[in-house]
Order: structure tokens, then sequence, then C-alpha cells
């Protein structure tokens, strides 16, 4: 029976791939990592391949599969182990939250904003949860939840797209349920920068009035970096100095986005398509950063 369980999950999986146009065209870019960290990934997903093993029709043991084969940069495989969970889990928007984040690694946004916006649905009016972090902060807590981390990515995906009006709300949810720092200043910069995109310098400002003087965090110090480059208290070429001129890291990539937007938005679209660039041609494929500078040359 367990078996036959684990066999329906993918079988049932590749049959939702098939009908997903996007998914089966999309590439994917493994991430580079120190042989140290491959090693612990692969333990990892064996690790979590052997308890889906011995529980294939419980929720967990399905969502850390997919998670662990993510982190390899088996995204399309994470999209049908997630795919296969929301159909066995209708009620579980863990499985679309998780999906949708894939989604946008892979640049299918419009799929993303379908799933992250049924997520929103699924949790309305119910109690938040911590999210766990599959890749642990260095004091080891998490610092996001179930739905801000939902409304965090359709903001994102939004964004990507170039629909700012639609990111700003998902925004303004999201900071209903960014109820620490990290998050807070995580939320506060992308809605920051989609305001300046909308226009709305006025309001943009009063995004970062709570951001004076000292700010404690665990993990997001690169958005507060770039807030503090928004307030005036650091020039963007002290922040173009700390990446050193390229994108070969996740807090390069996000730092170089947010400094080449910066650019954009104050009139120096020839300095912006310069860093856009040096991001691209950096090794952070499935950042957020490179997804944005990539986004942003398309356009």
């Amino acid at each position: 029976m367990r078996f036959a369980v684990a066999t329906l999950l993918l079988l049932l999986a590749a049959t939702l791939a098939y009908s997903q146009p996007c998914l089966n065209a999309a590439k994917e870019v493994p991430p580079v990592l120190s042989p140290e960290t491959k090693a612990l990934y692969e333990k990892n997903l064996e690790d979590a391949e052997q308890v889906h093993l011995n529980k294939p029709n419980e929720a967990d043991s399905i969502i850390w599969l997919g998670r662990r084969m993510a982190y390899l940069g088996r995204y399309k495989d994470a999209i049908r182990v997630f795919s296969s969970g929301s159909v066995l889990f209708k009620s579980d928007a863990r499985f679309l939250r998780h999906r949708g984040h894939r989604y946008v690694t892979i640049r299918c946004f419009d799929d993303a904003i379908r799933d992250l916006q049924k997520a929103a649905e699924l949790t309305e009016g119910k109690s938040d949860q911590i999210e766990a972090d599959g890749i642990p902060n260095a004091k080891n807590t998490p610092t996001s939840t179930l739905q801000s981390n939902i409304w965090y990515h359709l903001g994102l995906a939004y964004y990507l797209k170039g629909d700012f009006a639609q990111a700003l709300k998902a925004y303004e949810q999201a900071q209903k349920v960014s109820t620490n720092n990290d998050m807070s200043v995580a939320t506060s910069y992308w809605q920051y920068m989609t305001l300046r995109r909308l226009g709305k310098g006025g309001e943009a400002k009063k995004i970062l009035k709570p951001f004076a003087g000292k700010i404690e965090l665990i993990e997001n110090d690169e958005y507060l970096k770039l807030i503090r480059l928004n307030r005036g208290e650091i020039k963007p070429e002290t922040l173009l100095g700390e990446i050193k001129g390229d994108a070969t890291t996740l807090g390069s990539s996000s730092l170089g986005y947010g400094i080449g937007n910066y650019f954009l938005y104050n009139g120096d679209r020839a300095k912006a398509i310069e860093v856009f660039r040096k991001i691209v041609a950096g090794n952070q494929w499935s950042s957020f950063g490179y997804i944005a500078a990539e986004a942003e040359l398309t356009r």
C-alpha cells in the first residue's frame, strides 16, 4: 500500500505538470554550492525522501521533500511534488505558497500569482503560523510566517511582472502580518520600491520613517542597508564598493538590484542598466535580486 500511494503521487504530479506550458518550457539553473553545502543539502534530501517513503500520505513529508529538492536547484521536481500535495490536501495553503515561490524562481509569474492568491484565500480569517526555515539562520530562529510569505511572494510576483499597482496591494497586506524586524524590513523595502515605481514618492518616504536609528536584525541586513540608502544615510558608491562590482552571492545580488533600482527611479537610467547587467552576469540565477534585474533589462 505504501509503495502504491508513493507511486500515485508521482503519477499525479507528472499528469499535472503535463498541462502546465510555462513549467515545461522554463529553464532551471542549479545554485552554485560549495562541496560542503552541496553534501549537506543532498543528505537532507535523502532524509526527506526516507521520511516521505515512511509517511507518503502526510502533508509535512511532502512539503519537505519538495523544499529539499528546491534547495538543490531541482525547482521543477519541487513544483511537481507540491502539485501532488495540493491535490491531496486541498485546504492546506502551504503547498500553494511553496509552489508559488518556485514558480517565481523559474519565471512563471502568472502561475505564481494564481497559486499565491489561492493560498491567501485559504488562510483568510485563520491564525498565522511560524514557518520553519529549511536553511536555518545564524540564531536558528525563523523570522517569517505562512501568511507573511504568501503576501510577500505575491507582491514580488506582481512586481516582477511590472504590475506595481497589484504589487502594492499585496505588500500592504504583507505589512499586517510582518510582525518582527526582519520581515518588516524586507516587506517595507519592496513596498518602498513599488511606491517609487508608481511615482508615489511622498508615500514611499513615509514607509522609511520607522527605520531611524539602530534596528536589531537576524538576517535581512542587505535590505536594511538599502533602506538606509534611500533615507540618505548611505551613499550608493559605498554599497557598490561592498559588492566590488560583481554579484556572486545572494547578498550582493540583493544589494546590487536595490542600488540599480535606486539609480533608475532617481533618473540615472544608464547607471541602472550598468548595474543590472553586472547582476545578470553573476551566478545568483535563482535570487530575487537577479530575477528582478533580469526583468528590468527585459522591459
